[in-house]
């Protein structure tokens, strides 16, 4: 692997000599974006403070997918390259040992690992809507989807958004829109930019600590937009015999989300679905409401959208009583066809997690998901033909 030495830059966090130099550096893989290594950070903060006798080492290393920022997106993950886009380089890394573990957004990995790879935790949730963030020009008049201009045009590279948007708001425009977030935001904001405005996943604005641009965060109860599979949550990919490594991420683990990413991994791979295609996930755990005889608490919080806020429960186990609410939504790229369900359902295990996944795809494919992902297949084949075809003319 000596093609990606140059591209890796390392941090570490000392610990006491007394004590480090018995145990060898953990090597933590990320990718090379500034949102990519402050969650990076913040793993290793975690780890830091539950093992404070180890040592630690963020290695930042150049994706594939980070290298094109020009291709529209949905170009740049056709076929095999869409399971390796943001992963093979980092994956090829751990396999060798020169990396312990990788901080993914769980977004960007494949539902299917290298065999002698595995999940070693998925770590707490962060927000994980999507969010409309609108021009300077705009701000003071457009406070949500609906109030933006007829025509309007809305900068994202993601089919999901666009098809879903397409279904709601037909008359706004869509344009693509590639970079990281501060870069994003800079071409909304550029004197000259042809976006009213450009849809952010919420998780990457909160970590960067840019939230303040937010304008509406959207849902299927605001905007009428679900988050992609994973959205706003890290997971931790290891070798699948690393026992140590694995004994270290319990500590910074979250079985409470485990169970609902995992149960929204398995409809994408049941679906047989990836990140450049429109499937919408929300899942919510729930409880049943206490004080009936006195009356409704009010909400502690309202979001952007003037709806309350449910709060997530500060402890990572789930509790006896609750149920896992998990809606999906599969939509054609024109918007004009689609097909959803939802579904509330006890989750006790990760198996159980995986297999309430399965049943939600099962039903989707019954109300006629799998004949709007072949079409889109097809139609993403048919494109890529023609551009070899147009390639190979010049």
């Amino acid at each position: 692997m000596a093609q990606n030495t140059a591209l890796l830059e390392t941090h570490s966090v000392s610990a006491p000599p007394s004590t480090a130099t018995t145990l060898p550096t953990i090597k933590i893989g990320t990718r090379r974006s500034a949102l990519a290594q402050i969650q990076a950070r913040a793993v290793e903060k975690q780890l830091k403070d539950a093992f404070p006798d180890r040592t630690y080492a963020v290695h930042a290393v150049l994706a594939q997918g980070d290298l094109d920022k020009v291709t529209p997106l949905q170009q740049l993950s056709q076929g095999e390259n869409a399971k390796s886009l943001w992963t093979g380089e980092l994956e090829a890394m751990l396999e060798l040992g020169e990396l312990d573990m990788i901080v993914h957004c769980l977004k960007d990995m494949p539902t299917q690992l290298p065999p002698n790879l595995t999940l070693g935790c998925i770590c707490p949730r962060e927000d994980p809507r999507d969010v409309l963030c609108v021009s300077p020009k705009l701000a003071s008049t457009c406070k949500d989807l609906a109030s933006l201009p007829e025509g309007s045009v809305i900068g994202t590279s993601s089919v999901r958004r666009a098809a879903q948007l397409r279904r709601l708001y037909p008359g706004l425009k869509f344009a693509d829109l590639r970079g990281n977030v501060p870069t994003r935001l800079a071409k909304l904001d550029a004197e000259d930019s042809q976006y009213a405005g450009i849809i952010l996943a919420a998780a990457g604005l909160i970590r960067l600590g840019i939230q303040a641009r937010i304008t509406q965060f959207l849902s299927k109860d605001s905007g009428g937009m679900l988050h992609a599979v994973g959205q706003g949550t890290l997971a931790i990919e290891v070798r699948s015999n690393d026992t140590t490594v694995k004994e270290l991420l319990a500590k910074v683990g979250s079985e409470r989300n485990a169970r609902a990413s995992l149960a929204q991994r398995a409809l994408l791979r049941t679906l047989e679905g990836g990140c450049s295609v429109p499937i919408g996930v929300e899942t919510e755990w729930k409880k049943p409401k206490k004080g009936v005889a006195t009356g409704v608490e009010p909400a502690r919080e309202y979001g952007l959208d003037g709806k309350a806020v449910e709060e997530e429960e500060d402890d990572d186990e789930v509790g006896d009583d609750e149920e896992l609410l998990l809606r999906a939504i599969v939509v054609s790229v024109d918007g004009k066809e689609f097909v959803e369900t939802e579904m509330v359902r006890k989750v006790a295990s990760v198996a159980e997690a995986e297999a309430f996944g399965q049943d939600i795809a099962k039903i989707l494919v019954a109300k006629g998901a799998d004949k709007i992902l072949e079409k889109i297949s097809k139609d993403k084949q048919w494109d890529a033909k023609k551009r070899l075809e147009a390639e190979a003319s010049k």
